[in-house]
């Protein structure tokens, strides 16, 4: 049973880490697609400094975060028939995943029909099919089959499904991570999985081995509330803030310096920053998370946390240029784009979300999967 503080927190970190998604999301340097070892081909300055330093560095332990606690809290109900928590599982994860998957193919139909929507849509990519067809009016049949159930346009919905997959998985998952002799077997898989970013449609490092380590703290019953000698949070915080800063260094001059050994090492200190960060975040903000959890303001905006997370992409990288435009990029452009435009994707959402839950809460529930009611 969580106490009613670790609950709390539990609810202040998923409503944080998908807060926070969408400002890795609204990363706009070249190339915008993140990977551990990306260099973006800007100069380094203290605007481009500061969006990759956050972007891709230290704002990267969400996923795990939200895995994690994922995790645990599905470890916390053995009691139930697996058979049973599936289908829930189905009402609260495959049907918001195939309603949202959905409605932004039918919405990308739409505004590709407009001559305004058809350019933004192509010159960001999300659509693109092949080397030739950026719009879902080019789409074959199969390529909507697989765009609406395998390779959705709101690209974040990959967790949905991984999660979906590893909440199927769970009794092995449970029986590999309980066994003395399988377990170190299984981590070793996860970890080198993790390490090298391995991954599949319904099969990935990040998270299976973070999933299985919230698993396996439950089942450990692992110490949540105390950080003991090894997870000492101002330890792992100087770790955090160091890992990102020289990864981040590395990604502007790393080929100048090091050369091509600059890559490996982007990749170490990027799961190095993972690691550390959710340490530092999950023992070091207690008064974060009592300060705001004390505040009612923060306490009705945590139930919108599934409707910003599957609402603002793949919209937000459509926006990104012409939302320069609307700045005329002019000094800082780029920075004040990645701080702003966040932000009014979030409060839409919210918006979106209130309105939704107040005139159709039925809808509301479908959508999110019973989440906020």
């Amino acid at each position: 049973m969580l106490s009613t503080f670790n609950s709390e927190k539990f609810r202040f970190w998923s409503f944080v880490s998908m807060a926070l998604l969408v400002f890795v999301h609204g990363y706009n340097l070249e190339e915008r697609y993140l990977q551990p070892w990306s260099m973006p081909p800007e100069a380094l300055a203290w605007t481009t400094f500061t969006e990759y330093f956050l972007a891709n560095g230290i704002l990267r332990f969400r996923i795990p975060m939200l895995f994690l606690i994922s995790g645990y809290l599905f470890a916390m109900h053995d009691q139930a028939p697996h058979k049973e928590r599936i289908v829930k599982r189905v009402r609260t994860l495959l049907v918001p995943y195939l309603l949202w998957s959905t409605l932004c193919l039918l919405l990308f139909y739409v505004f590709e029909t407009f001559s305004v929507g058809r350019a933004w849509i192509a010159a960001s990519h999300i659509a693109q099919i092949d080397e030739t067809r950026m719009l879902v009016h080019e789409y074959h049949w199969y390529e909507v089959l697989v765009r609406w159930t395998l390779a959705p346009l709101p690209y974040q919905l990959w967790f949905i499904r991984v999660l979906f997959f590893y909440n199927l998985a769970y009794p092995l998952i449970k029986r590999w991570i309980t066994g003395q002799t399988s377990k170190r077997a299984f981590f070793l898989i996860a970890v080198f999985l993790w390490l090298n970013s391995g991954g599949f449609f319904f099969l990935e490092g990040e998270g299976l081995l973070f999933f299985s380590l919230g698993v396996w703290m439950q089942k450990t019953s692992f110490d949540i509330d105390k950080p003991g000698q090894r997870f000492n949070p101002r330890w792992w915080g100087l770790v955090f803030l160091s890992a990102a800063t020289v990864k981040t260094l590395l990604a502007f001059d790393g080929l100048a310096i090091i050369g091509n050994a600059a890559f490996p090492a982007m990749i170490l200190l990027h799961k190095l920053t993972v690691f550390s960060g959710l340490v530092t975040a999950w023992f070091g903000g207690n008064v974060l998370v009592r300060w705001c959890m004390n505040r009612r303001w923060f306490v009705w905006l945590t139930p919108f946390s599934f409707i910003i997370y599957v609402s603002h992409a793949p919209w937000i990288a459509i926006a990104i240029d012409p939302f320069f435009d609307l700045l005329a990029r002019g000094p800082g452009y780029q920075l004040l784009t990645f701080i702003f435009l966040p932000l009014a994707f979030i409060a839409f959402a919210v918006l979106m979300g209130a309105l939704v839950r107040k005139m159709a809460p039925a809808a509301f529930g479908l959508l999110t999967g019973g989440r906020g009611m």
